[in-house]
């Protein structure tokens, strides 16, 4: 039967094939045999079997200790009845203590468990004429066995029962990690995707309006110039549609197809000089050395990003791109001869008017483990420096955060 303490459907049954193969073989040889109230016993016997069949029915007695005890206790009188009128009820006290110790507080369990055993070691010796250490030693040590039994069950149950609590919480605990491991893992896609639109789109769409600008304000009296201004916008425009194409392919930016960092950077520099009113130069010191893939993308971006800032804020005449080779590490510097800037008085970042290259230029360095220097004051020009490690392993994966080092901010 159920109790307070859970219990396989196999152990019950077990239990009510016992109760009733201890009650209807009493009442048989009670029946069938000359033993004296035989009509009683086997009355007693049906008695006990319908209260017994009570329990099992009644989902009180389950549920509470109160209707347990009080089960218990109509359930004990009847056989104490059935105690005093044969030996053979003495074999009952066997499943009452399990009843007793499942359906009962531990300290109660054990106190009734007790007095059933004093009761059927008394009953036991009345019907035999007298007491004799051997007739203490069955209801004891079923009294033992039972207690030893229940309480390693119970045991058993609640270790059980924790592990299958641990067990939910771990599964919780993996499916709350697991989501936060794919919230971790958009947020970086979409941080890495907002760079790279930034960097390449964002830019491109800037410079084809500055040409197409300077195209307007020579119309009509400069047909030539103008004519030159949307050429060159149109190659921006070309250019922007492969870096977008191999932006969603997820390959190498074209600018570094066929060639290296340095050749890219050159370019750039050529590029930006021929289509914007700005000279810039371009050099490298120190022995070329081979650096991961997503080394050269970080600083072809940076730059990319610095000398559209030089072009579109800082109304420089000239500009210097430097990449140095170092021991453990390469650098970038970016230098303009512009009206610069207050680091103190930046706007904060703005869909509409911009303002996110230098938080891009900020990730970029923060997850391959660089740094970022940035000086500006108005009227002396702005000054860019990125380094980065090239001796940490799987840069191309991406390292854990470096320091960014900003003692002044930058525009755009």
């Amino acid at each position: 039967m159920n109790s307070l303490t859970p219990t396989t459907r196999a152990l019950a049954r077990c239990l009510h094939l016992l109760v009733a193969g201890l009650l209807a073989p009493a009442a048989v040889r009670a029946l069938t045999g000359d033993t004296a109230h035989a009509g009683a016993v086997a009355g007693v016997c049906a008695a006990m079997a319908g209260v017994y069949a009570v329990g099992p029915l009644t989902p009180a007695v389950s549920a509470s200790r109160r209707a347990a005890a009080w089960w218990l206790a109509a359930l004990g009188s009847v056989w104490l009845l059935l105690l005093a009128l044969t030996p053979d009820g003495v074999w009952l006290a066997f499943p009452l203590y399990f009843l007793q110790l499942h359906l009962l507080s531990r300290r109660g369990g054990l106190l009734a468990v007790a007095g059933t055993a004093v009761a059927a070691i008394t009953a036991f010796a009345a019907h035999r004429g007298g007491f004799s250490p051997a007739l203490a030693v069955g209801p004891a040590l079923g009294a033992a066995v039972a207690v030893a039994v229940v309480w390693g069950y119970q045991a058993l149950y609640r270790e059980s029962e924790g592990r299958r609590r641990l067990i939910e919480e771990l599964t919780v605990t993996r499916a709350d990690l697991a989501a936060a491991q794919h919230t971790a893992g958009v947020l970086a896609e979409r941080e890495r995707l907002a760079r790279e639109i930034h960097d390449t789109l964002a830019q491109g769409l800037s410079s084809i309006q500055l040409l197409l600008r300077a195209a307007e304000r020579a119309l009509p009296g400069r047909p030539e110039a103008a004519a030159a201004h949307v050429v060159q916008a149109r190659q921006a425009a070309v250019g922007n549609l492969a870096e977008a194409r191999r932006f969603v392919a997820a390959l190498t930016p074209p600018a570094l197809e066929g060639t290296t960092l340095a050749g890219a950077l050159e370019r750039l520099c050529a590029t930006t000089s021929a289509q914007h009113p700005v000279a810039v130069r371009f050099h490298r010191t120190g022995p070329p050395r081979s650096l991961p893939t997503a080394v050269e993308v970080a600083l072809l971006r940076i730059a990319q990003s610095a000398l559209s800032n030089t072009v579109r804020h800082a109304r420089a005449t000239t500009g210097e791109v430097t990449l140095s080779h170092a021991d453990g590490g390469v650098r970038l510097d970016v230098v303009d001869d512009g009206t610069g800037f207050d680091p103190g008085r930046l706007p904060a970042p703005d869909p509409a008017a911009g303002g996110f290259g230098i938080a891009a230029m900020r990730a970029r360095a923060r997850s391959l483990g660089g740094t970022l220097v940035l000086e500006s004051s108005p009227g002396r020009g702005t000054a860019l420096s990125a380094r980065f490690p090239v001796d940490a392993p799987d840069q191309d994966a991406g390292a854990p955060d470096g320091d960014i080092v900003t003692p002044h901010e930058n525009e755009a």
